[in-house]
């Protein structure tokens, strides 16, 4: 999967040269091995440009691992690294400009340090930086699932599965966290790969019903504040499809990410528990949602962590992110389930 096609029969004896004719470059075959080196070198492109700017307030996933992959690492390998193949793959321009005596410069463009572009410091040879690993995991995962492939916001799903092993203070399970990253990740995928899918968007099982489970939740909970959001034209595309996708995992803080995960995959039916937690959150900010306007509405839903710090909560009015949690929780089910009807076992 990461070596250029001709090497294998290059290292057998055949020549570059045979490899070329029978398989070259530009041979349009949908069969051809050059053909998909290609399109996955599309699919690695995206992956990297997503995982270097994984979580950039942390110093986490820019630390070299104490877990290093050794057989791609090794030099004696004809292995090739994600990190060497996309530096192979990303074309550097230049700039052709012709002065007044006709003489002809080429300039290549400044380059900017890699922390204006919220990118990662390459590490040295030989060691690999978290943010490789999990670049190696999707990828991977990319080539296994032709299907759905890579798509934008799966590196935020499996930045925190990769956190929590990576960091076990057990140095034994420490070791194997990109295994065992992969197998939860491949496991939760098969569980909200839909949510991925664009031809399934409008389906029953796709991210629209369940946006619009939100909404028809919200209504049976608090109508004032369904109507309040109707009449001002704001739909749950603009703000729940990334709570729903990404299972609220850019709305907290790791640590608040995780706790919210040990809820959620706990319970049987997790998903049903997304879908209240996500009510909950509209109906603790439901006195400023009820008083703005459009765009300020807007800017509370899209910022909604900094908005559950404001809302009245009969407490402090700043607490960790951990309490924030538990008394969101605690208050959605005051909320949700006061009317009766529900028994609000997943609170």
């Amino acid at each position: 999967m990461i070596i250029q096609p001709g090497i294998a029969k290059a290292n057998l004896g055949v020549s570059r040269e045979d490899v070329t004719l029978e398989d070259h470059p530009l041979n349009p075959n949908p069969d051809s091995r050059w053909n998909t080196y290609f399109k996955d070198n599309e699919v690695l492109l995206q992956i990297d440009k997503d995982v270097r700017r994984l979580y950039p307030d942390m110093a986490f996933f820019q630390r070299p691992t104490d877990y290093p992959c050794l057989l791609i690492l090794d030099p004696q390998n004809e292995f090739e690294t994600l990190r060497k193949r996309v530096e192979q793959t990303t074309l550097k321009s230049q700039t052709v400009a012709r002065n007044r005596s006709g003489v002809t410069n080429v300039s290549s463009p400044l380059k900017s340090s890699p922390n204006s572009l919220g990118e990662y410091e390459v590490l040295p040879n030989g060691c690999e930086a978290h943010w490789e690993v999990v670049e190696r995991i999707l990828f991977i995962y990319a080539k296994l699932n032709p299907g759905i492939a890579y798509v934008q916001g799966m590196n935020e799903i499996v930045g925190p599965l990769y956190y929590t092993f990576a960091t076990d203070p057990n140095s034994e399970w420490k070791e194997h966290a990109e295994a065992d990253t992969f197998f939860c990740f491949t496991n939760l995928m098969a569980e909200i790969r839909d949510n991925f899918i664009k031809s399934l968007d409008d389906s029953q099982c796709g991210i629209t019903y369940k946006m619009e489970k939100v909404y028809s939740t919200l209504k049976e909970k608090d109508v004032e504040l369904y109507l309040k959001l109707q009449e001002q034209n704001i739909k749950p595309q603009f703000f729940a499809f990334r709570w729903l996708t990404l299972l609220l995992s850019q709305e907290f803080l790791l640590p608040d990410v995780i706790r919210i995960w040990d809820s959620l995959f706990a319970d049987d039916k997790r998903f049903d528990f997304l879908l209240l937690v996500c009510c909950a959150m509209l109906t603790l900010i439901r006195d400023q949602l009820l008083e703005g306007d459009f765009t300020l509405n807007m800017r509370l839903l899209q910022g909604c962590v900094q908005a559950l710090h404001l809302a009245p909560a009969g407490g402090p009015r700043h607490m960790d992110g951990c309490c924030l949690l538990l008394s969101m929780c605690h208050r959605a089910c005051i909320l949700l389930f006061s009317l009766g009807g529900d028994d609000g076992e997943h609170f």
